[in-house]
């Protein structure tokens, strides 16, 4: 697969920056006061539940929804003053495309292509995207990972400075998912700078240099993955259901948990009990005891190392894909 180069340096100043953006529809606040900035190759990516603002903050940046209060600005540039020479700099992928179902994957390409001064070819298009034994196949005949390639060949198709993304692999299986994460790596690798939004865990991980947590429009926590995993400061997540040996309704309770040695949270979210604790070792046994002297037993049981999902149900008691 070919490697992403730019037309142009866009320097050592920011390419995307954001101050004080706020944007509400009606009586909800879906954005409430949000800093960003992302450095050129790099990637913020904007993590958090359905509902929380992702989408309304990356339109702001994209120039589709106007803020009520705050500034954005790209490579220095303004909406206000430099729209065209923004557009021709940023490529975007919506969270969901509607191309013409009656056009060729090439005439798509094409149409895209003829919108900007310069860029790639169709043919290192389809290249990049993995799409070359589909280039005569119309829209309609594509499968839905093939469509989401073919939307992001189209906002790479005139070597754009910078990508906007938004839940670019929602509704995509494991393999065709890995696909536009490559494409992406390779995008920053070749100094493009990316923002996301996304609300998978392991996209964010794989993907960002920074990650935003956003809930209610709310910025909850900044920092690297790594940062951000380490603020729980436990060694192993221990995620259990259990039951009663009467069948009744299981008796247990944060603080009988809470009080466990080594334990540093607990949180039930659906009925499932997790557990940061500094050694999964020590904790265990006392786990077992205490479920003993209350006559309940593990029905299910996983323990792993943090993850952001993990963080985010600490700074919430819900889970990222809560609705």
């Amino acid at each position: 697969m070919a490697s992403p180069t730019h037309a142009e340096s866009i320097g050592s100043a920011d390419s995307i920056r954001a101050r004080g953006l706020v944007k509400s529809f009606g009586d909800v606040r879906a954005v409430d006061g949000l800093d960003l900035d992302v450095r050129p190759g790099r990637c913020l990516a904007i993590l958090g539940p359905n509902g929380a603002g992702k989408t309304t903050t990356i339109e702001m940046l994209e120039g589709l929804v106007e803020p009520d209060e705050g500034e954005t600005a790209l490579f220095g540039l303004t909406w206000k003053r430099d729209a065209r020479r923004i557009r021709e700099r940023i490529g975007v992928q919506l969270q969901e495309t509607l191309l013409p179902d009656k056009l060729r994957v090439t005439e798509v390409l094409r149409l895209f292509r003829s919108l900007y001064p310069s860029g790639r070819s169709v043919d290192e298009v389809l290249d990049l995207v993995g799409l070359v034994h589909k280039r005569r196949a119309m829209v309609v005949e594509l499968s839905g990972g093939q469509r989401q390639r073919l939307s992001l060949g189209c906002a790479l198709v005139h070597r754009p400075d910078a990508l906007f993304l938004d839940e670019p692999t929602t509704g995509l299986d494991p393999a065709a998912r890995r696909r536009v994460w490559e494409l992406i790596a390779e995008f920053k690798r070749g100094g493009g700078t990316v923002l996301l939004t996304t609300h998978f865990m392991e996209e964010a991980a794989l993907l960002a240099d920074e990650v935003v947590i956003l809930d209610r429009g709310a910025c909850l926590m900044r920092g690297t993955p790594r940062e951000i995993v380490d603020s729980l400061g436990a060694e192993s997540i221990l995620e259990l259901e259990v039951s009663s040996a009467d069948g009744g309704e299981p008796r247990l309770s944060e603080a009988d948990l809470a009080g466990l040695p080594e334990v540093l949270s607990v949180r039930n979210a659906a009925g499932r009990w997790h557990v940061g604790a500094r050694s999964f070792e020590r904790v265990l046994p006392a786990l077992s005891r205490t479920l003993a002297e209350r006559d309940l037993e593990i029905v299910d049981l996983n323990v792993h190392r943090p993850s952001l999902e993990d963080v985010f149900l600490s700074l919430t008691g819900r889970e990222l894909h809560d609705s």
